[in-house]
């Protein structure tokens, strides 16, 4: 059973006693099973139902309509549209379609001038103007939730609250999805929307819809991670796995689409500045926690350079076609 935990005393650090508390539940559920549900994260419910009648909108459109925002036109920003099938975890297609959205970001920005990929701007569809607003108003107060919860993190390692934020997270990564998972034929076998795989970065907030899917690998097995009021789901990814040296856990995960349900999900990838280097955390190096074989059999602890270059690597073979096209200059 994952834990819920109340994060409000990390939004406004008041409390040291709670907060220390909400610290400990943390470091817990991070070290036990990298996920947990976390409520008090002040967000409006009014919000997530905007966002999610926005969506359904656009994702009802003809696919002619969509592809007006394709992926393969947001350039290196690697904003947009794909179809199902048009993503691919640990090389088979998803049974999913999505939008790819991020910080937006104009032609001023540093990180744009500089070329840096998945930095930009999102494209935006005209035919269902209000998507914007709700995307934008999700994220201020989902970016604002990760922030706090990194507090937590930080406190949990013993670390000072403002560790990350005064230096990997200074300028995260902030990349946003929409996903549709459409609903399986009648008498269909039950199949995967998203295939046994974990996240790349630091931190995955999670909002979904009340239809369920989701389900993460422990040690005892495959469990459920159904939705829970207006809670959100928080997962650790594989770069908090490396800064620890293994004392999170970046858990696989997966999702399963059902016969007669369509379902929706919006994770926030939080994820370190792209151009810093991601190395064990020097609290970390004391000691060396058991680390289990990945189901990849990825070591996370070998060098990776940046956080961008092992990115790049990862994203491009999410959408090989696209980076073989985009990353390399060669255009649509």
């Amino acid at each position: 059973m994952l834990a819920e935990i109340d994060i409000s005393s990390l939004r406004h650090m008041t409390d040291e006693a709670v907060t220390a508390r909400a610290a400990q539940q943390i470091d817990d559920a991070s070290s036990r099973f990298g996920f947990f549900y976390a409520t008090g994260h002040g967000i409006p419910r009014e919000a997530f139902d905007a966002l999610l009648t926005a969506s359904e909108r656009f994702f009802a459109l003809s696919e002619t309509a969509k592809a007006t925002i394709s992926m393969n036109r947001g350039g290196t920003a690697w904003r947009g549209w794909f179809p199902v099938e048009g993503e691919l975890t640990s090389g088979l297609a998803d049974r999913k379609e999505g939008l790819y959205l991020g910080e937006e970001l104009g032609p001023d920005d540093p990180r744009v001038q500089a070329g840096l990929p998945l930095h930009g701007a999102n494209l935006w569809p005209e035919a269902v103007p209000e998507l914007r607003s709700a995307v934008e108003a999700w994220l201020g107060g989902a970016v604002a939730v990760a922030e706090a919860i990194m507090r937590g993190m930080a406190l949990a390692l013993g670390l000072d609250a403002d560790h990350f934020a005064a230096g990997l997270t200074r300028n995260p990564t902030l990349l946003f999805r929409i996903f549709h998972y459409p609903s399986q034929q009648p008498n269909s076998d039950e199949s995967f929307g998203v295939g046994e795989h974990s996240d790349y970065g630091l931190l995955t907030l999670l909002a979904q819809d009340d239809k369920g899917g989701l389900e993460v690998r422990t040690r005892d097995g495959w469990i459920d991670v159904p939705p829970r009021d207006d809670a959100l789901v928080i997962n650790i990814g594989d770069m908090f796995e490396r800064l620890t040296r293994g004392r999170f856990r970046s858990a696989p995960h997966r999702v399963v689409n059902r016969a007669g349900t369509s379902r929706y999900s919006f994770p926030l990838f939080f994820d370190p500045d792209f151009s810093a280097p991601v190395e064990p955390l020097p609290i970390a190096t004391e000691t060396r926690f058991p680390r289990e074989t990945r189901w990849d059999g990825v070591d996370l602890h070998e060098p990776i350079g940046t956080y961008g270059d092992y990115l790049i690597g990862k994203v491009g073979k999410v959408f090989p076609d696209l980076a073989q096209r985009k990353l390399a200059g060669t255009g649509e």
